[in-house]
């Protein structure tokens, strides 16, 4: 045991004085090598690392850092960190390259629409501009002549055994048409060339349709005729043409029309041309099988 300083003396006399004297308790405090056995000894559990590893902040910090401090080492974890990064820079790449893309059909379809629309106007001006230069050329139609070959009339019975006079009737027309467009052809039919005395029809024939290219003429010839037509006392001129033929005169009227339609841009532009015609002729007994004359006769409408 060390001995009492004189401090200690100091104390107890003073605590003496004042108190009853009580039993005094001494702690020895260890000696420096001891203190360096606690802090430096044996056990693991003691030992500096240990307790450093021991703090929470510090291994979260340790932790994080080694982690980084691995991936960097790793290439492997690294490349793979970059595809990554990469795939969502591509990504948003992507997204704006389809929202451009977009825009651009979108004004690409309003530049289609644009075109079409320009095309459908302009192609619509070039057609009534054929339109109204095709009305100019308008065909021309001539009855030249009517040639009555034969003229029979006799007594019989119609359909229902109804006795009355019965007329035969033979006869030809000629017919001049000429095209004279100058960048288009026509495709010409008509209706039944008829030949009445007032209201009765006595006579009929079809001319055959054709196509006449342009600038260009033809003749056309068309049988009008008429086989046993009950006359039922309509043709009061007739009481004596049984006996005396060529004494008859009977006054008669051609009448058709004719129909042309010129296809001047396919089927899209078309020019029709009707023409009426009505030709007033007399049919002589004396002068059957002669031609008549109708180019200064006709009526066209």
């Amino acid at each position: 045991m060390h001995a009492k300083s004189d401090s200690e003396v100091s104390v107890e006399q003073s605590w003496g004085a004042r108190s009853p004297r009580r039993p005094l308790y001494y702690v020895q405090s260890p000696s420096n090598h001891d203190v360096e056995k606690m802090s430096y000894g044996s056990s693991p559990l003691a030992s500096p690392h240990h307790y450093y590893h021991s703090s929470p902040i510090h291994h979260s910090r340790e932790s994080s850092t080694s982690r980084f401090s691995v991936s960097l080492k790793n290439p492997k974890n690294l490349s793979t960190w970059k595809k990554l990064h990469q795939s969502h820079h591509s990504d948003d790449a992507d997204d704006d390259d389809d929202q451009t893309a977009l825009q651009d059909s979108g004004h690409n379809i309003r530049l289609y629409f644009c075109f079409l629309l320009l095309f459908v106007l302009l192609f619509t001006a070039f057609s009534f501009i054929l339109w109204g230069a095709s009305r100019s050329y308008d065909p021309k139609v001539f009855v030249k002549d009517i040639v009555f070959e034969d003229l029979n009339i006799q007594a019989g019975n119609d359909a229902t055994g109804v006795p009355t006079d019965m007329l035969s009737l033979k006869s030809t027309v000629k017919i001049l048409y000429r095209n004279p467009a100058t960048f288009f052809g026509v495709h010409v039919t008509s209706t039944p060339l008829q030949l009445h005395y007032y209201q009765l029809n006595i006579a009929s024939g079809q001319m055959k349709g054709f196509y006449q290219s342009r600038k260009s003429g033809r003749k056309i010839v068309v049988v009008v005729s008429g086989h046993q037509v009950p006359l039922y006392g309509g043709v009061s001129v007739l009481g004596d043409a049984r006996q005396q033929k060529e004494n008859l005169a009977l006054p008669l009227n051609l009448t058709f029309v004719m129909r042309s339609r010129a296809y001047i841009l396919g089927r899209l532009v078309r020019s029709k041309f009707y023409r009426t015609i009505r030709c007033p002729v007399t049919v002589h007994g004396n002068k059957l099988g002669k031609p008549l004359n109708l180019t200064h006769s006709c009526l066209y409408n």
